[in-house]
């Protein structure tokens, strides 16, 4: 981009007084060659500007949308300073409000003023920005090239705010609780590290908030939600981000059953809210969130794949078989739970297609959640898997002080024989359990895998702003 254009004096401020998105709702009908006297301020990036000698034409877009600028070099101050700029400039316009001869809704400018240079070049309206690399780390230029890109980010951003009305609307309180952890806990996953100098402490990025939002059901808050950021120290790929944003809940008095429910209402009130559907396109398929959605155990859905039963039951050996049958690598310290869970996921979670809960997950993979009431060896735990993927993880939660001595220890054990996932003893929440925690149910939903679906994204870094990448190398 040149850098020897005209110097012109950028003022602090503009006095917008409207919109593209209101300007085209309330001017679309008129008719053709109609030039109205209603006079607007509006603002925005020129992300197309074409001349053809004393008339030139824009495209000025905002944050709502597009409008084209209809420029005469006889109604305007500065003529050629408007045909110099340059494709992504940031310009304020006043003018009248009317239909070109052709049927193009516009804005005949009466004056214009400069608000921004873009010292570096957008691309073309018609093209866009397809480099991948450049859309995800500088999304501040995909958002203005590709459309798409930012119709994507605000039905995210409408998500979450959604979300946060269908839950206050049902008495939920939306509370915050520390990202910097002194013990990594809340869920199965290997934690970032941090060292905090004043306290002279290891602290660690939170994986998850549960165990604090327990703690405020402990406290006496009785429906409690939190959105957002939690961490997790694994790899990247087009599921996975090492930080991404959770919404997790929890509820006094109800259990596992009752989260399936409220989850069918959320993920369907937000179908219709943001698609108008129950029925989405997701990647080239269908998916039908209408309800009841499928209820299976984790043991019923396996069998199912495999074409023979397994269970908790089947014989170690045989498990061991299967498990290997499948090139499932085996760790040592792994038992029946663990083998049947992997033997679930390489044969049967990537298949369910429409939304399922998958349930009663056994025991030693779910430190966190209650005894199944009528299951030896399996817990009131669900994931809610929808087009081959994890949307939703819920449990009963354990609740019994002493059991979750017995839990966290196991899991210790199982970090000093090599898993880096595993949880560590958490003498604090313990010791909350033992000034009561009724039954509750609670509930962690991957607002970004929700965001994939809704926006039929196939790679997670197409609903996550800026994604973790790379550092850049800068010359």
């Amino acid at each position: 981009m040149s850098s020897d254009r005209e110097v012109v004096a950028i003022p602090y401020s503009f006095p917008v007084d409207s919109n593209t998105a209101i300007l085209t709702e309330k001017y679309s009908a008129i008719e053709e060659g109609v030039v109205t006297e209603d006079r607007y301020k509006i603002a925005g990036r020129l992300m197309l500007l074409r001349s053809q000698g004393k008339i030139s034409f824009g495209d000025l877009r905002d944050q709502f949308g597009s409008i084209q600028l209809f420029v005469r070099s006889n109604e305007v101050e500065d003529f050629a300073l408007f045909n110099s700029l340059n494709l992504g400039d940031w310009i304020g316009v006043e003018g009248r409000v009317g239909k070109t001869k052709k049927g193009e809704l516009s804005i005949f400018v009466e004056g214009f003023t400069l608000l921004a240079r873009a010292e570096r070049n957008f691309g073309d309206k018609w093209h866009g920005v397809s480099d991948t690399d450049t859309r995800y780390r500088q999304r501040y230029v995909d958002l203005w090239a590709n459309p798409a890109s930012r119709e994507t980010f605000a039905k995210r951003f409408k998500m979450i705010s959604l979300m946060r009305r269908f839950l206050e609307d049902r008495g939920f309180l939306e509370v915050e609780t520390p990202i910097l952890h002194p013990i990594s806990g809340g869920a199965l996953a290997k934690p970032f590290v941090t060292y905090h100098n004043a306290l002279d402490s290891n602290f660690y990025l939170r994986i998850a908030p549960e165990l604090y939002l327990k703690r405020l059901i402990v406290g006496g808050f009785e429906r409690v939600f939190e959105i957002g950021r939690v961490f997790r120290n694994e790899g990247i790929s087009p599921r996975h981000n090492p930080e991404f944003t959770m919404l997790e809940l929890y509820q006094a008095y109800v259990d596992y059953a009752d989260i399936m429910d409220l989850v069918e209402e959320l993920v369907c009130f937000l179908a219709l809210e943001l698609n108008g559907s129950l029925t989405l396109e997701y990647q080239g398929k269908t998916i039908d969130f209408t309800r009841p959605w499928r209820r299976a155990s984790l043991e019923e859905l396996a069998s199912e794949s495999l074409g023979y039963e397994i269970s908790l039951e089947t014989p170690f050996e045989k498990l061991v078989e299967i498990a290997k049958s499948l090139s499932i690598k085996i760790e040592s310290e792994w038992g029946a739970g663990k083998l049947l869970l992997e033997i679930y996921e390489a044969t049967t979670e990537h298949r369910l297609w429409n939304p399922t809960f998958v349930m009663d997950f056994p025991v030693e993979v779910s430190p966190l959640a209650r005894d199944h009431r009528s299951k030896a060896g399996r817990v009131e735990r669900f994931e809610t898997i929808v087009a081959g993927r994890e949307l939703a993880n819920a449990f009963s939660e354990l609740n019994d002080p002493r059991e979750q001595r017995r839990r966290f220890s196991h899991q210790v054990e199982m970090g000093r024989a090599g898993d880096d996932e595993a949880m560590s003893m958490d003498e604090d929440y313990i010791r909350a359990l033992e000034y009561g925690l009724p039954p509750t149910g609670g509930l962690g939903i991957g607002i970004d895998r929700l965001a994939m679906l809704l926006c039929d994204a196939s790679q997670i870094r197409e609903v996550v702003a800026f994604p973790a990448m790379r550092p850049e190398v800068f010359d």
